[in-house]
């Protein structure tokens, strides 16, 4: 599926951005689908509250699968934490004044698998063992799920399998709770995936099957391999109802720290959330729930690499999975590995349409820059795609005037919060975390 050059040559007329974006210059696009009241047909939060309470029941069983998790009583969730330093530093790396609140969302510690793809990869991976599981009659939702981690249960699931197609976090995400749980677990990766997560999965005892092509290839072929064999469940990071539902649970959990700790929003306390971008799901599903939750209070940005601003060309056209990066000209090659994504969710852009405020772009050079500056200035490593989110609050004073005057943002700033949601980087190993350390 390419877009044909007659087509191109249209698309480039009709949205002179793209000509920006096809030379790999950072650029803030707004949404202008936007509404006050999003809406959409295919999806809803019964879903999100359904997917909450499928959590709830795993939390007896989870807190003895993984003893990290005994503290929060079993429930996978991070903390979100003021960054004051890190603020200071990008104001006078990039001569810019960030007005408001900086917090980060720490996704980047979650249990487990260490990266946003904790919260709708495992998600996916209980939800298919609990279907399995009520269906073969072996369990009803009364009962303590402490006993999923019994033998009977574990010779019961290595019947099946999981597979899905991964740059690395999901696949490391789905692998660690599927091989836990007992199933076997296949997972395709694209080049773009690091080595060390191949090896974590290969440790963890999943059967790694590697591409030289990119992440869409891997995707097809985990899809036609589950096709084949009615024991094999495909995770669909393209189309996932499950893996969005997984993700929007965070925008409740976000809501109940925000009262905890007087984080106020409303009218003149406007939130803004940015939220490093791949094929889509995991940004997808949580600024769904955000919005649900603070309405036209929150103000969503997706961001992405220069080299594959997928769903950025996808919403602007509207041509969602129907056109790809390299259709105009890019590479899809950047340091951010778990945003090397060519071709966007068609379902999570669908979705997104009347929901997030827009996209913008950020350059390899920023992600590593940003790394350098955070780990001087608070200690705290992410890795380079988690750093996409810190370049949010800085194309929007630099390049969001007229969106903040639209929205009659501009007098509200000093009242606003910044969360920056760090998305993944406290499994990389210490040899890895130097190697990037070395490009900064």
């Amino acid at each position: 599926m390419k877009v044909k050059n007659e087509l191109k040559h249209e698309l480039f007329h009709q949205f002179p951005i793209l000509k920006e974006l096809a030379n790999k210059h950072t650029v803030l696009w707004e949404n202008t689908n936007w509404q006050k009241e999003a809406t959409t047909n295919l999806f809803s939060m019964q879903e999100v509250d359904e997917a909450e309470e499928t959590l709830t029941r795993f939390s007896s069983y989870l807190k003895v699968a993984f003893p990290e998790l005994l503290e929060s009583q079993g429930f996978i969730e991070s903390t979100i934490q003021d960054i004051p330093l890190i603020k200071k530093a990008l104001e006078r790396k990039f001569d810019v004044s960030i007005p408001g609140q900086f917090i980060l969302k720490c996704d980047h510690a979650l249990p487990i698998s260490g990266s946003i793809k904790a919260r709708g990869g495992i998600f996916e991976v209980l939800r298919h063992a609990e279907r399995l599981a009520i269906a073969s009659g072996k369990l009803k939702k009364e009962d303590n799920y402490v006993v999923l981690g019994t033998k009977d249960f574990q010779a019961f699931f290595q019947q099946y399998t999981i597979t899905v197609g991964s740059t690395g976090n999901l696949g490391l995400s789905i692998g660690i709770m599927g091989k836990k749980l007992g199933f076997n677990v296949v997972v395709h990766m694209s080049s773009d995936a690091k080595e060390w997560k191949k090896a974590l999965l290969r440790e963890k005892g999943a059967t790694v099957i590697e591409y030289e092509a990119d992440y869409s290839v891997a995707v097809e072929q985990g899809r036609r391999e589950a096709d084949q064999d009615p024991f094999c469940h495909f995770i669909d990071d393209e189309n996932s109802k499950d893996l969005f539902a997984g993700y929007a649970v965070a925008a409740k959990r976000l809501k109940h720290q925000f009262e905890k700790t007087n984080i106020i929003v409303d009218e003149t306390h406007p939130l803004f959330v940015y939220l490093p971008c791949g094929v889509g799901g995991g940004p997808g599903g949580v600024a769904y729930g955000l919005r649900e939750l603070f309405g036209e209070h929150v103000h969503i940005f997706f961001a992405e690499p220069v080299a594959s601003p997928c769903m950025t060309i996808g919403l602007m056209t509207g041509l969602h999975d129907a056109i790809s990066v390299e259709d105009i000209g890019l590479d899809n090659k950047t340091e951010a590995d778990g945003l090397a994504v060519g071709r966007a969710s068609k379902f999570v852009g669908k979705v997104m349409e009347t929901y997030i405020s827009g996209c913008y772009t950020v350059t390899d050079e920023q992600l590593l820059t940003s790394l350098g500056l955070t780990m001087d200035s608070e200690g705290i490593f992410l890795e380079p795609s988690a750093h996409a989110g810190m370049f949010g609050p800085i194309q929007l004073m630099k390049n969001g005037q007229n969106y903040l005057e639209k929205h009659h943002l501009t007098d509200k700033m000093e009242q606003a919060t910044h969360i920056v949601w760090a998305t993944g980087g406290s499994m990389v190993p210490k040899e890895m975390r130097e190697e990037y350390l070395k490009k900064v």
